[in-house]
């Protein structure tokens, strides 16, 4: 008894510097979360990152403006032979410089296929993100819950420490008269020993709960305060075999990957397809041996590429690869997601049906302990009896609370699972 007394007001002692503060629903947590994760800024940036590359894409519909400009040295200048004589045709030194616009006409849907593939994969990586965030509101309610749970379970430790004290004083008082042998008054110490153990162990629990709801909604460790039991339940309605996944991140994502993958076929087989521009420049190079030192014109054309090996068609093989992989990978996400849906809804119900169970076992429980500690003050009943009497009803509690929380989170992962949550 003073051990744990000693270890409790170390606790407390603790607790002073702790940071405390008023209540915080899961929708605040859900809301912290959101805001100071570290993995949703980096899935942002991925996000923003696409949308450039749309605008990259976009870029190609206008026209494209170079200047260039420089000054030459050459040892000697160029010349002209005639017999023994020559003449120099270029200064040995000269500026020069060079100013071109350049508009691609037509390319055969090349630019067109480029943006929609950027502006898709822009899509895709926003998807992505609203998917993490879905992950990290899991994560949170699990920790908040899992916080509600085990201070429910240090609650029914600690009754299981004030019964088992109390069954000690009694066994005390019957070795002390001489009714019982020092067996039971052992036993009941070493149950009062382990009782309290598992008090420190269901503490421990409550704390390191508490680190990793602090880290996902990032508040300091040291930070305390109470929690809203809330009830998140899914309506009955909503637990229909054929879910609705419109809104799950990850298969609006891959649709989108999908979208984007026709693009880059429909570019690839265009590689060989002419592209015509147009383009206006002027070229000046400082030349004191010529009149036109600056040369001004504008050129309709086209260009394509006739041979590059095997790259092209091998670049269009591998563009309907990728279509057909995410093709792939997107019907088995929706099959998973299905069978995530469908085992969260079974793991839900179950969890229901197990607290009806629990809740009536409580009772039962109680009623089992009194009776055997009354069996056991009149000599009729063993301690044995008690001691397991009041392990059974530990149980139930511990069942029930537990049946709470896992009914918390199989609604958790049912709103997951249609991306709800």
């Amino acid at each position: 008894m003073p051990l744990v007394m000693l270890l409790l007001a170390l606790l407390c002692c603790a607790g002073t510097g702790t940071a405390h503060a008023g209540e915080l629903t899961l929708r605040e947590a859900l809301e912290r979360a959101a805001a100071a994760s570290r993995g949703l800024k980096s899935a942002s940036r991925e996000a923003e990152i696409a949308r450039e590359q749309v605008n990259i894409a976009r870029s190609t519909r206008l026209p494209r403006i170079d200047l260039q400009g420089g000054y030459v040295a050459q040892a000697k200048a160029q010349a002209f032979k005639f017999g023994a004589a020559s003449q120099e045709t270029q200064d040995p030194r000269y500026p020069f410089f060079n100013f071109a616009v350049y508009q691609t006409l037509f390319d055969f849907g090349r630019t067109s296929a480029n943006e929609g593939m950027a502006r898709l994969r822009s899509k895709a990586a926003g998807y992505s993100y609203s998917a993490n965030q879905q992950d990290l509101f899991l994560q949170v309610v699990q920790a908040y819950y899992g916080i509600l749970t085990a201070q429910k379970l240090v609650q029914a430790a600690s009754d299981e420490v004030t019964q088992m004290e109390s069954h000690q004083k009694t066994a005390q008082a019957l070795f002390d008269e001489g009714v019982v042998t020092r067996n039971d008054l052992l036993q009941a110490e070493v149950r009062v020993a382990s009782s309290r153990q598992n008090v420190l162990s269901a503490q421990n629990e409550v704390e390191n709960g508490w680190l990793f709801l602090n880290y996902l909604i990032g508040a300091s460790p040291d930070f305390r305060t109470q929690l809203r039991e809330e009830p998140q339940l899914p309506s009955k309605q909503d637990l229909q075999g054929n879910p609705d996944l419109s809104r799950r991140g990850e298969i609006s994502a891959l649709e989108a990957l999908v979208g984007a993958d026709e693009y880059a076929v429909k570019e690839a087989k265009t590689s060989h397809y002419p592209e015509f521009f147009a383009k206006l420049g002027v070229d000046y190079l400082s030349n004191s041996k010529v009149r036109e030192q600056a040369i001004t014109a504008a050129t309709i054309g086209f260009k394509v590429n006739l041979f590059d090996g095997p790259a092209s068609a091998a670049r269009v093989r591998q563009a309907v690869e990728t279509r057909s992989r995410d093709e792939e990978r997107l019907r088995d996400l929706e099959e998973r997601t299905r069978l995530e849906y469908a085992m969260a809804v079974n793991d839900l119900k179950v969890a229901d049906a197990r607290i009806k169970v629990a809740e009536k076992a409580i009772t039962q429980g109680i009623e089992n302990l009194r009776i055997t500690k009354d069996r056991y003050q009149e000599h009729v009943g063993t301690a044995t009896e008690v001691v397991d009497a009041q392990t059974l009803l530990t149980k139930t509690r511990t069942d029930y609370y537990r049946s709470v929380f896992d009914l918390q989170v199989a609604a958790a992962r049912v709103k997951r699972a249609t991306g709800e949550l």
